[in-house]
């Protein structure tokens, strides 16, 4: 069934105009709520104030405390790009505040799992920091912080993930999801999270005295938000205001030139261009390379990137990582193919279930989070691709949710949890994703229970496939300026998506490229546009011409030096 295709109107119905706004950017606003030009305004000065954050000042103080007197600090990361990002923010800036002794720890996911499990406790104990930090992680971790302080050791708590019922007994929690937590952006990234928590910890040392004491130059926060911007796209939380200040200075920082090595190199092997970097780019094409490591080996090397202090050793890290990113697609290929196959058998869309569960013994669990989203993108549905735990757990599972918009798939764990105790081992994540572990001979039984509470929660509406645009341009108004305008209006993202346009087009010619993409050139308005759609076979037989309906986005074509328009085109269907 076609998807049927909306246009966006903005909340109040008011079109609005923003004075000193091209008016096609001050529609795309008012489409997505935004009609005073305050709410435009990037500058750093429109941070929230962290003064809302819970346990804040206890965590900044006691981590100055700790570079006061030369503690060893360990952080303790997530094995995804915004942990990779957080710690490689963490272990630099302490540093650059004068930290005699920063080190840090990342789980490796096939043998310790998520977080700050009893296990890499183990392991961090052995190194015998005075403090523990976690970034992008901790808020479920009520057992490893328990062996810490039974150990005399202090956990400073930095994450953004939902909490449980209980809490860690941590020496302090900043997460502005925890509960009681007054900090009005509950949207943060971990990398956001922890960048607030060592912007109080130089401000903690400024007011001591100590960059004047030992003679250091006070480090420039700004200098760090390459690294906030680029693990905030990357983990897809939603570009509220806040964000999209922080995305904002970071992308401009990237564009100037003025980002480590290691974000240079990625850009570089990801086939981009610095100076004309996008969200999208970060979200697409850096975000996933960096994100290679985690998912095929150890998130290590990602880091190893993020530090490099040469541009020699970050080009070798990000060649190793774009390898590794290779692997990951030909692996992703051949999972999402099987998945494929599996709701192909079906007579409607997986067999009428509304929660779709999915398993296969040879899948590779650091792929399954991809593999959820691209069949969650097909059937519509909630999906969640499970794969074998590994030596570590060999009768247990491990699950990756993705969910459509009006389920909150965290919530919808939480409640098959609370109706089925045991059958949960541990789970947590997002409105939109989540992780979880179960055990193998209990996999058909959750899968009933995930049906059902999906059913019971997920509106009947929501399984007819939409998709929102801002409307349709005049063929006029598919210009090279006009994407680069729309280009410069962002950052866009998760929450404050990239605009989209829909509109007919004669059809006068086609071809795949690059073995499964298909390469048109459409005509409206008597003028001549190329197109291209990803992952997208030829329409009728080749050479075969006609109308056409597309949903795309205006993007910008780099050849040669030369800059020309392209339609990215996210649907198309031929009309009768």
């Amino acid at each position: 069934m076609s998807p049927k295709i909306l246009s966006r109107e903005p909340p109040d119905g008011n079109p609005g105009l923003l004075p000193g706004v091209d008016p096609l950017v001050a529609r795309l606003y008012a489409n997505r709520g935004i009609t005073r030009s305050e709410e435009i305004d990037h500058g750093l000065s429109n941070l929230l104030n962290p003064a809302g954050l819970g346990d804040f000042d206890k965590a900044t103080t006691r981590l100055a405390a700790a570079v006061e007197t030369g503690e060893r600090i360990l952080i303790v990361g997530d094995f995804d790009a915004d942990g990779a990002t957080s710690v490689a923010m963490c272990v630099s800036l302490l540093k650059a505040m004068g930290a005699a002794e920063v080190e840090f720890l990342v789980p490796n996911r096939f043998e310790f799992g998520y977080g700050l499990s009893p296990e890499i406790v183990r392991v961090a104990l052995a190194r015998e920091p005075a403090v523990i930090v976690t970034v992008d992680n901790g808020i479920s971790s009520i057992e490893g912080v328990a062996l810490a302080n039974a150990h005399g050791t202090d956990v400073i708590i930095t994450d953004h993930h939902l909490p449980g019922v209980d809490l860690p007994d941590a020496y302090a929690i900043v997460n502005p999801n925890a509960p009681d937590c007054a900090f009005e952006s509950k949207a943060l990234a971990g990398v956001g999270v922890a960048y607030y928590v060592l912007s109080g910890v130089r401000a903690s040392l400024r007011g001591s005295g100590w960059f004047t004491r030992v003679g250091l130059t006070e480090p420039n926060m700004a200098d760090w938000l390459d690294l906030v911007a680029l693990g905030t796209v990357a983990d897809v939380v939603p570009l509220d205001r806040n964000n999209r200040v922080l995305v904002h200075h970071g992308l401009a920082r990237m564009r100037r030139g003025r980002c480590r090595p290691g974000i240079r190199a990625l850009v570089e092997s990801s086939g981009r261009n610095l100076g004309e970097l996008d969200s999208e780019d970060l979200g697409f094409s850096v975000g996933p390379r960096l994100n290679a490591a985690g998912r095929l080996d150890d998130m290590t090397l990602g880091i190893r990137c993020l530090l490099a202090a040469s541009p020699d050793e970050a080009r070798r890290c990000a060649a190793a990582l774009n390898e590794l990113n290779k692997a990951r697609r030909e692996l992703e290929a051949a999972m999402v193919e099987d998945a494929r196959l599996i709701v192909a058998g079906h007579d409607e869309p997986v067999g009428g279930r509304y929660g779709v569960t999915l398993y296969d013994a040879s899948w590779h669990q650091g792929i399954i989070g991809i593999v959820a989203g691209r069949l969650r993108d097909k059937v519509n549905r909630p999906v969640i691709a499970f794969a074998d735990a590994g030596h570590s757990a060999p009768d247990e599972l491990k699950g990756s949710a993705r969910s459509l918009s009006e389920l909150h798939i965290r919530d919808a764990l939480d409640v098959i949890a609370t109706r089925h105790p045991g059958l949960l081992l541990k789970f947590g994540g997002h409105a939109m994703a989540a992780g979880l572990s179960i055990k193998r001979v209990h996999y058909q039984r959750f899968a009933r229970a995930f049906d059902t509470v999906v059913r019971e929660r997920l509106p009947e509406s929501a399984l007819t496939q939409t998709i929102e645009t801002d409307g349709e341009l005049e063929a006029g108004d598919l210009t090279l300026v006009n994407a680069q305008t729309v280009r410069d209006a962002g950052p866009w993202g998760q929450g404050f998506p990239p605009p989209l346009f829909h509109g007919r087009f004669d059809l006068v010619s086609q071809r795949v490229v690059g073995g499964q993409h298909l390469k048109m050139a459409v005509k409206s308005g008597g003028r001549l546009f190329d197109a291209i759609a990803f992952r997208q076979a030829p329409l009728g037989a080749p050479g075969e011409v006609g109308e056409v309906q597309l949903v795309y986005k205006l993007g910008i074509n780099t050849y040669r030096g030369g800059q020309t328009l392209q339609l990215m085109v996210e649907y198309v269907r031929s009309i009768a």
